[in-house]
């Protein structure tokens, strides 16, 4: 990928479910999330109410990184994935990610997200603070 390609970020409620399996698996959240499981992908991209992608411009428009979110456009935001491709990573576009859902959701509505081990440096790195008071029962894969 050139690093002079343009990234293209949009709302895209529509995202398809091959598309939105591929960047999980290539960006290694594939190993954590249900990708063998195709309704229960499709419900998790038809449940988000805020799926911002980030595509190349180029002829077919690649996609390098989704951002799948729950929220209330009030209060708070749950970012549950956010997912870059590798031949992508470096080049800001997780960060332009954050960005582009923190502008959609406004200045009032907190964001949240668990990060997986790999990512806690990326979210420090951008200015996300830790918080020590979180809990949660754990999923039933």
């Amino acid at each position: 990928m050139s690093e002079l390609s343009r990234v293209i970020y949009a709302q895209e409620p529509n995202l398809g479910v091959f598309e939105f399996r591929r960047i999980l698996v290539d960006s290694g959240l594939g190993g954590i999330r249900p990708i063998g499981d195709e309704p229960r992908l499709e419900k998790m991209l038809s449940s988000a109410n805020l799926l911002m992608t980030a595509r190349l411009d180029q002829p077919g428009r690649p996609l390098v990184g989704v951002a799948r979110c729950v929220t209330d456009f009030a209060w708070c935001c749950y970012l549950s994935e956010l997912a870059v491709s590798p031949a992508a990573q470096g080049l800001g576009i997780g960060k332009g990610l954050l960005e582009e859902v923190r502008w959609q959701v406004g200045p009032s509505v907190s964001l949240i997200l668990a990060s997986v081990p790999e990512a806690v440096g990326f979210y420090e790195k951008v200015g996300m603070a830790r918080v020590d008071d979180a809990f949660w029962f754990k999923r039933e894969f």
